[in-house]
């Protein structure tokens, strides 16, 4: 006995007539469901089919049992036939038939005899209806960009993957519209997209995030040192190089040029560095400062006769006995003239011979060289002057004492040069007494200022 429940979901119609007696009972099929009347039972209603949009957001539409679920395109369905055999069996609330005497849609017991079949159907040879894939046939009315779907009794035109239908045509999916599928950049393509990465990326293996690159491992641009940075690299240069405007290569650094200072003397380029030198005479001291060289400890190339007198530069030879006729040495650089030599009475007592050397170009004035009496006469006075040498007013005498004097230059000197000044002494006192002497000055300008 049916339940209340089911009843009203029947429609019951008896239908009499003269000849034969046929009862008919129609079934009214649950929700998602419609009556097959060839197949005698209620079939599952494709919604992603009749349904306008029936997905938005770009999820694709599957059809299910009695309904339609929206999924990711990515989304794997697996569809059990038996399960749907027995959903559609069994999705009708009573499915009662009675035929008296004959069933229409029933192969009549002779099999040869013309049954007709409803629309989408056609008769097999074993004299059943079976379903007409129009698909395959090409009795479709598909558009040339859509793809035919066969159904029992029925086709579906659908889009391709990457397409929707937009009434009766079907348009691209933009899907770079849509949540991101894109790290960096996405480029739609008819029915797809694929993604970009920004310079210095690339696509990982899932074609969707992006990872920065190490140029320095993968293919060092760089011609000294490399440094890899998010996205990019720095290339940077060894002491001595700059970067060129490439930013990539690297080339010398003219150290010379960029500065008049770094050395004393000359400055010389080099590949990566610079070096100082300096002119004959001198040697380089502290990579960068010129320092004579006293070639009368390294080389005295003088005679035994001579003395070597080292100067800014270079060296001189001169004799170790400087005196001249009338006078003779008494010691070390100093000549007497003998008061027993009457031609000595006109002549300063004695010569002293002294050597110095001074720096070219030397700041003035400046205090050079300091004379002084050896000995000292009570109730006498001295007086100094410059007796020879000073012709072009380079020098100046200044008395500091009694019995002492400073040699001032009052004029720069460039050399190599050299200079001999005669200084003299003048002894009197109160009774009547005179002497001199003189000290012969032998300056010697060097050829720099250093």
């Amino acid at each position: 006995m049916l339940t209340a429940m089911f009843l009203a979901a029947l429609i019951l119609i008896t239908v009499h007539s003269q000849e034969t007696e046929e009862t008919i009972t129609y079934t009214q099929c649950t929700d998602g469901y419609e009556w097959d009347p060839v197949r005698q039972r209620c079939k599952d209603i494709d919604e992603c089919e009749i349904v306008p949009d029936a997905c938005k957001g770009g999820m694709k539409c599957v059809n299910h049992y009695g309904g339609y679920l929206c999924l990711p395109r990515t989304a794997q369905i697996i569809v059990n036939e038996r399960e749907e055999a027995a959903a559609e069996s069994t999705s009708g609330r009573n499915s009662v038939i009675r035929r008296t005497p004959a069933d229409p849609q029933r192969a009549p017991p002779n099999p040869t005899h013309q049954i007709q079949c409803a629309a989408g159907y056609e008769q097999s040879d074993h004299n059943v209806c079976q379903d007409i894939d129009e698909c395959a046939t090409g009795t479709h009315n598909c558009r040339a960009d859509q793809v035919c779907v066969n159904l029992r009794g029925s086709f579906s035109c659908q889009c391709p993957p990457g397409y929707q239908k937009r009434g009766d045509q079907c348009v691209d999916i933009d899907e770079c519209t849509l949540p991101p599928y894109c790290h960096h950049r996405c480029v739609n393509t008819p029915g797809s997209y694929y993604c970009q990465c920004n310079a210095g990326f690339q696509l990982a293996s899932n074609n969707h995030t992006c990872v920065d690159i190490n140029e320095c491992d993968a293919n060092n641009p760089c011609a000294q040192q490399c440094y890899n940075i998010l996205g990019s690299f720095i290339c940077q240069c060894n002491p001595g190089f700059e970067l060129s405007s490439d930013r990539i290569n690297c080339e010398d650094t003219d150290e010379c040029r960029t500065s008049s200072y770094l050395c004393q003397y000359q400055c010389v380029n080099e590949p990566g560095k610079f070096s100082c030198v300096c002119p004959e005479g001198y040697q380089v001291v502290g990579g960068r400062t010129c320092q004579d060289i006293n070639e009368c400890e390294t080389t005295n190339e003088c005679r035994e006769d001579e003395i070597c007198w080292n100067y800014h530069g270079g060296f001189r030879c001169y004799p170790r006995n400087p005196c001249q006729e009338p006078y003779v040495l008494t010691s070390e650089n100093r000549c007497v003239c003998p008061v027993s030599n009457a031609i000595c009475r006109e002549l300063p007592y004695s010569v002293v011979y002294k050597y110095m050397s001074i720096r070219s170009d030397r700041t003035v004035p400046s205090d050079i060289f300091q004379i002084q009496a050896t000995t000292i006469y009570p109730n006498t006075i001295n007086t100094f002057r410059i007796k020879s040498g000073n012709e072009n007013g380079e020098f100046y005498l200044r008395q500091t004492s009694a019995v002492s004097a400073m040699l001032v230059l009052v004029k720069s000197l460039s050399g190599p040069r050299e200079h001999i000044v005669d200084l003299e002494m003048l002894t009197v006192n109160s009774l009547n007494y005179r002497t001199s002497s003189v000290l012969r000055l032998t300056i010697i300008v060097g050829p720099y200022a250093f």
